[in-house]
């Protein structure tokens, strides 16, 4: 007889259901399988942080004569309750990889290209360093240190806190960027601008009643997904789950109401649902205002006279209605988002019922397109209406009693790094075209993929590029701007654990580190700090809480308008 996969397949399942048969396990033939002794394993759980995603979660390592063989959530988190994701088990994996980069690497070959094999010849650190660091001073003293550009992607404190920030400021180059254009830029440009929160969220998620994953997945990825897996039962207890996304995801399988949207409509629905709690009175007063008679003037189609609501917390609140909201009815956003309008209706109740202990946890999904800035701007301003930003069983800023690490470098800037480094970047933020780059003030605005168009219609300006972690060719839309803007660079430093598309251009290739393996990238996360203080919550009332008493919530019409791409369609 020929053993083909199905007749395999039948045998293996005839020998399991003849193995589980009570008729044998009663004569005793089936016989448990049992574990082999074995004493407890020596070593030592040092503490670090997962560096997989933006929760920087706090976890431990078994380390066992000085090799790391197994990692857990630190058993003292109140982040992670103990546990981490798969992200944070692959570590050892990652660190011990054969494939990683373990000396420094010099190009041989001149030509740069896609497929060209760069000749790399192993050099020691000494000759490395000095080799970049004579190129940076001959590009400093020809007077010219703009013309130096520093990248990072995923980043710990010294990437982000030495080379981006303390490094280019004292050679004199206003040329230093993230690739969080690509991921995240977005996504906090929009509590940026309304809640003046340039920041992640994180959310008080044993305390709500009610929680909206929109365009995020947090039960299988960024962020938090220790935490919200392990609160799971709490929330379906105690709440209800409701999940905006066009996939059936965890979060929609686990939900009581899923919106699965048509992608880039997300503006359309926020603004019904804002419509809905408008018009049936569902705003979280006490948080956010009332009108001085007490009636409601939010009438669907009409403008309300900005002088009849008094305002608490919020700032803009009418002018949104006039010029937005009131003609966003769940009919009208049902046709555009391709959804159910009773649906819509019902799930703005809900959110309004539940209010302030509501959760609307908005994720890149929500705005990683065009005029994507807009659309996080009206999803995260429903947590204004609803009076749930920095109130129990709501929104919270992770980053309040975070502060940098490192000391001011400002007394080693010289004349020419001040005369230098406050020039314009080549990103283009701030230009005609960019009209939507936020302000250096509340946080980086940089336009990522402009730098590769700068670097292509300007293929003399970068003298030097130094990039950490980085693989844009990779990541970025349209990775083949990134191969020929590299291709351009007389020299290029790329300092990462592992080659990739984008080492292939560079001329010399520092090994970095990576994750927990980078001792002083734990200093400041968001997760690395919640361990014995816990998650510390406001109780106080809405009106009273934290960020939104200093700085109001901004609702303003203008800034929360869907935009409308060429075609009609929202974005």
């Amino acid at each position: 007889m020929k053993l083909t996969r199905r007749i395999f397949v039948q045998l293996v399942g005839s020998a399991a259901f003849i193995a589980s048969s009570p008729l044998l396990k009663a004569q005793g033939l089936s016989v448990k399988r049992l574990p082999l002794p074995c004493s407890p394993s020596q070593g030592k759980w040092i503490g670090t942080t997962c560096q997989g995603c933006t929760q920087y979660c706090a976890i431990e390592i078994f380390n066992q004569n000085g090799r790391a063989t197994r990692v857990r959530g630190n058993q003292n988190s109140k982040g992670n309750h103990g546990f981490c994701c798969p992200r944070g088990h692959l570590i050892p994996q990652e660190n011990y990889d054969p494939d990683r980069i373990k000396q420094p690497l010099k190009r041989t070959n001149p030509q740069k290209g896609r497929g060209v094999d760069p000749k790399w010849v192993p050099i020691s650190w000494d000759e490395a360093l000095d080799i970049v660091a004579d190129k940076m001073i001959e590009l400093r003293n020809s007077g010219e240190p703009e013309r130096l550009l520093y990248l990072k992607g995923r980043y710990g404190n010294t990437s982000h806190g030495l080379l981006y920030g303390t490094l280019t400021k004292v050679y004199g180059s206003p040329n230093n960027f993230s690739t969080s254009a690509l991921c995240a830029e977005t996504e906090k440009m929009g509590p940026g601008y309304t809640q003046g929160l340039f920041s992640y969220r994180d959310y008080d998620l044993g305390n709500t009643k009610c929680v909206v994953f929109w365009g995020t997945d947090p039960f299988s990825s960024n962020r938090q997904v220790p935490n919200v897996i392990s609160k799971l039962g709490v929330l379906q207890k105690n709440g209800t789950l409701i999940t905006v996304d066009p996939r059936l995801s965890t979060a929609a399988a686990k939900s009581k109401e899923w919106l699965p949207i048509l992608p880039g409509t997300d503006g359309a629905l926020a603004n019904a649902i804002a419509h809905v709690l408008l018009t049936e009175g569902l705003w979280h007063k006490e948080f956010v205002g009332d009108f001085e008679n007490g009636k409601n003037l939010f009438v669907s189609g009409k403008t309300v006279d900005p002088a009849l609501f008094k305002e608490n917390n919020t700032l803009g609140l009418v002018t949104y209605w006039n010029e937005e909201a009131k003609d966003w009815t769940p009919e009208r956003a049902a046709k555009e988002c391709r959804l159910d309008a009773e649906q819509i209706k019902r799930v703005a109740r809900t959110l309004g019922k539940a209010a302030p202990n509501v959760i609307v946890w908005m994720g890149p999904g929500v705005c990683m397109n065009p005029r994507g800035t807009y659309t996080a701007m009206v999803v995260h301003a429903l947590n204004g209406i609803l009076g749930s930003v920095d109130n129990v069983g709501g929104t919270h800023d992770p980053a309040k009693s975070l502060k940098d690490s490192y000391p001011s470098a400002d007394k080693y800037v010289d004349e020419l790094a001040k005369s230098h480094g406050k020039g314009k970047k080549i990103d283009g933020r701030g230009d005609k075209e960019m009209p939507a780059a936020m302000k250096a003030k509340l946080g980086s605005g940089v336009v990522t993929n402009n730098i590769a168009n700068y670097m292509l219609s300007h293929p003399d300006f970068v003298k030097i590029m130094i990039s950490s972690w980085t693989n844009t060719p990779f990541a970025a839309a349209d990775g083949k701007r990134w191969e020929k803007a590299l291709a351009n660079v007389p020299f290029f430093v790329h300092m990462v654990p592992f080659p990739s598309e984008m080492t292939q251009f560079a001329d010399i290739v520092l090994p970095s580190t990576f994750n927990a393996a980078e001792g002083m990238g734990t200093v400041t996360g968001f997760g690395s700090m919640q361990c014995t203080r816990g998650l510390q919550y406001s109780s106080r009332p809405a009106t009273e809480s934290g960020m939104l008493n200093r700085k109001r919530m901004k609702l303003h019409g203008s800034w929360l308008r869907s935009w409308l791409r060429k075609d009609g369609r929202l974005c």
